[in-house]
């Protein structure tokens, strides 16, 4: 699956102007080539950028660790002091990290 010189400027041309899974399905149909061939290519050419994965309610994701680790800041005490905490579900440790001090 080689690309021709113009081939790879209209596609990164095509992903700078709307860097976007769409922008990538749209090329790799136009072009007859697999939406891996077009990532493969783009991240190549040094312009391709990862989807940035958010949960349910639109956040970044983060651990239920870096959450204790938080509460143990708050709380002037060292994460050590708090083990097994992270266990507890996320949504009780997010509520003692608010009740901590955190700024929501």
């Amino acid at each position: 699956m080689n690309y021709t010189e113009r081939e790879t400027d209209y596609i990164v041309t095509g992903y700078k102007q709307n860097p976007s899974m769409t922008t990538v399905q749209s090329l790799a149909e136009e072009l007859g080539k697999s939406t891996k061939s077009i990532i493969g290519k783009l991240s190549r050419e040094g312009v391709y950028e990862r989807a940035i994965y958010k949960n349910k309610s639109g956040d970044l994701p983060i651990t239920k660790v870096e959450i204790v680790s938080s509460i143990a800041d708050n709380l002037g005490v060292e994460i050590e002091s708090l083990a097994g905490l992270e266990k507890a579900p996320k949504a009780t440790l997010r509520t003692l990290e608010v009740a901590t001090g955190m700024e929501q």
